[in-house]
């Protein structure tokens, strides 16, 4: 079922977008190359700081895709509370464009053994929570692990960009005073 996923990816690596852009949540893997997953459906996990998980949430069963759920969750009362999230979905990757695929979704039936949806299910809690006591790997069996990418939009303040942004504005509210003063 699970087709694909994303582990501990970071939250300030998103480009939610802005104006016309309607931003990114890229992911990689060797052999196929960088996948657009803002559409994907399926479960994830928030974690804060330290890595802790702090939320589950669904996307596409009923609501938003992940990249909207995501979104959201910058603004709503988790807005200050994650750092870091996983993800599982369901819609595989078009092998000829490298997106995700329709024929994929929410309201699909699955025809699978218990077994195999307990594997599922198990190798999720496993790869999303890391127990610590749990000797063997997650069993996700046909599911591919992306890794993320930095969109080319998102660009990481210095302490050193932040004075110097900080100077001009004081400089720029300094011209303004000046001109106030005159009046």
């Amino acid at each position: 079922m699970i087709k694909n996923y994303g582990l501990l990816w970071q939250r300030k690596y998103v480009h939610l977008g802005a104006g016309r852009n309607k931003g990114t949540l890229l992911g990689t893997r060797s052999g196929i190359g960088e996948v657009d997953f803002r559409e994907q459906i399926g479960v994830y996990v928030l974690y804060d700081k330290d890595l802790v998980p702090v939320y589950v949430g669904q996307a596409g069963n009923g609501n938003a895709n992940l990249f909207v759920r995501l979104k959201n969750h910058t603004n709503d009362q988790l807005w200050n509370r994650w750092e870091y999230f996983s993800w599982f979905g369901l819609r595989a990757i078009n092998s000829t464009n490298k997106s995700l695929s329709n024929h994929d979704s929410a309201e699909k039936t699955y025809k699978t053994s218990g077994c195999d949806v307990m594997n599922e299910l198990e190798g999720i809690l496993i790869a999303s929570m890391e127990p610590k006591l749990n000797k063997q790997g997650a069993k996700l069996s046909d599911a591919q692990q992306f890794h993320q990418t930095v969109d080319e939009n998102i660009v990481e303040l210095t302490l050193e960009d932040l004075s110097e942004q900080l100077s001009e504005l004081q400089s720029q509210f300094g011209k303004i005073q000046k001109k106030i003063d005159k009046m």
